[in-house]
């Protein structure tokens, strides 16, 4: 069993995908493992340290690419890259294949076994593999570090000689993992905290955490996965003025809207940014989706109506040691139960349900159902032996409720 962990080549992506602890176990599992120099430069794993774990250090990556039976990345590969890989290895990475579709079809047409390990499924028995969770619980803590950066007033109240400096007020916008750890993060740091989402079930955990929770009284907003469903437009209005009302009296606000495979929904329009207050602060992590704020641009900082808009998608790499060894022990989580014991020998259980969830594509073919293309239609019966065409019955495509 042959493992490569190549550097990461995308700008702001100091991660990396195996840390000299998961490298140890997996040369403790029988695997030759492979790392390109200085691929943990950026979050302090040098070369040394990987070498004493085990592993062999290679100045060009490409020969251990062609033998590898499983690529380990960060982020998705590069075309160079791809082409370079043994047909049936495993790729794993976090492969963003709605933001980049070719990317995964040449992977697929390589033939490699790709798993994005951002679909790993949402289960018990999957908790320690989960990347997303992992890399966004430090993207909301870094959000308020980059809020506090730039909001140009203090975080908590000081009380002093000269007078009293209030405390900011922060909004976290959506009450998943990253959103939680930002309000956790604000409060810490001394904010008046409120969050928002349109799950029910969140209003709990965000009091939990002693923020104040602002909701609209709707339905059940929770999709499959634990991710928040798509609003009706009735709804996404009750929203928005929700929305409006608040955080034209906040100092700090942080959205964290995501639906899986769906531009990010938008909350804040530009006339609600020109209602914050001069020197306010707004950090969108959604930005690589199109932002939850109409003027997000991705990795830039625009600033309007003097109000700052973050608009940073590489949070999670600005704590880059972290990051890389979370997201490390959650492949070596995934990896480690496809290995078989015996033979040394990595040996997938296609059936399994966190393989199967994970899998975008195999021999050839994206196969994973969110991804693979509809199939196509059978053609319709043919009218009966000498019947006119005003005579053929039009069978509708699924039967009716009754």
């Amino acid at each position: 069993m042959k493992i490569a962990v190549p550097k990461e080549r995308r700008a702001r992506e100091a991660r990396v995908a195996a840390s000299p602890e998961t490298v140890k176990k997996f040369v403790s599992l029988g695997a030759a493992v492979t790392v390109e120099a200085g691929a943990g430069a950026g979050a302090s794993m040098l070369d040394a340290a990987y070498q004493a774990a085990g592993a062999a250090i290679a100045a060009d990556i490409a020969p251990a690419l062609a033998e590898a039976d499983a690529v380990l990345k960060v982020q998705r590969p590069s075309a160079e890259e791809i082409a370079r890989m043994k047909p049936g290895a495993l790729l794993c990475c976090i492969m963003a294949p709605h933001a980049d579709r070719a990317t995964l079809d040449a992977a697929a047409q390589r033939g490699l076994a790709v798993f994005g390990m951002e679909f790993i499924p949402r289960i018990t028995r999957a908790q320690s593999m989960d990347v997303l969770s992992s890399q966004a619980n430090l993207a909301g803590y870094r959000a308020v570090i980059e809020a506090a950066h730039h909001y140009t007033r203090s975080f908590p109240m000081f009380m002093t000689a000269a007078g009293t400096v209030q405390a900011a007020k922060c909004f976290v916008i959506g009450a998943g993992v990253a959103g939680l750890q930002a309000i956790a993060t604000a409060r810490r740091l001394g904010a008046v905290v409120s969050a928002t989402d349109v799950r029910k079930a969140a209003g709990e955990q965000v009091e939990s955490l002693g923020a104040k929770y602002v909701f609209i009284d709707l339905p059940e907003g929770e999709g499959g996965g634990g991710y928040a469903r798509a609003l009706t437009p009735d709804e996404q209005k009750k929203q928005a003025e929700l929305v409006a009302n608040h955080v034209k009296t906040q100092d700090i606000v942080i959205t964290t809207a995501l639906i899986p495979g769906r531009p990010a929904p938008r909350l804040i329009t530009t006339a609600m940014v020109e209602t914050m207050k001069p020197g306010s602060v707004i950090v969108d992590l959604a930005a690589e989706a199109g932002g939850n704020c109409e003027l997000t641009k991705a990795d830039e900082v625009v600033r309007h109506a003097n109000v700052s808009i973050l608009g940073f998608t590489d949070l999670p790499s600005r704590i880059a040691v972290d990051a890389s060894s979370l997201y490390a022990r959650n492949i070596l989580n995934f990896l480690q139960p496809l290995v078989d014991k015996e033979t040394k020998s990595l040996k997938p259980n296609w059936d399994d349900e966190i393989v199967k969830g994970t899998l975008l594509a195999r021999d050839g073919k994206v196969v994973h159902p969110a991804l693979a293309p509809p199939a196509p239609a059978a053609p319709p019966a043919a009218p009966p032996a000498g019947a006119s065409a005003d005579e053929q019955t039009i069978i509708p495509a699924r039967p009716s409720a009754s």
